[in-house]
């Protein structure tokens, strides 16, 4: 199973990916929403962390096009600007769930095991 993060923060990625390899999760991540468009012109991961701000864009103005794309894909939202309209407004287009940041081990592992069964 594959997992792709689209963070602007390297170290971000490089934690995830860390994380996500112990759940036998492959991994691969990109740092904007037109190299995530590449990616996923040719690759269908099972799960995606996307966080909201991007330099070329929100990603919560992303998830229309990753659902319509991939439906059965798992869309995890991780953002530092956690606030209940930003998680209502994820929720309500589609996400399987929402990591504020930081975040904790143990909530990244939380997500994976409720969204990828």
């Amino acid at each position: 199973m594959k997992a792709l993060i689209i963070d602007d923060e390297v170290d971000i990625c490089n934690l995830l990916s860390f994380l996500l390899v112990k759940k036998n999760l492959q991994t691969d991540y990109v740092n904007s929403l037109g190299q995530a468009i590449e990616v996923l012109e040719k690759d269908e991961p099972v799960i995606i962390f996307l966080d909201n701000h991007l330099p070329d864009g929100k990603g919560i103005d992303f998830i229309p096009y990753i659902k319509q794309k991939l439906p059965e894909v798992k869309l995890i939202m991780i953002t530092a600007y956690d606030s209940p309209a930003e998680r209502t407004k994820a929720l309500s287009k589609g996400v399987d769930g929402f990591v504020p940041k930081p975040f904790t081990i143990d909530k990244i592992y939380q997500v994976v095991e409720k969204v990828v069964k």
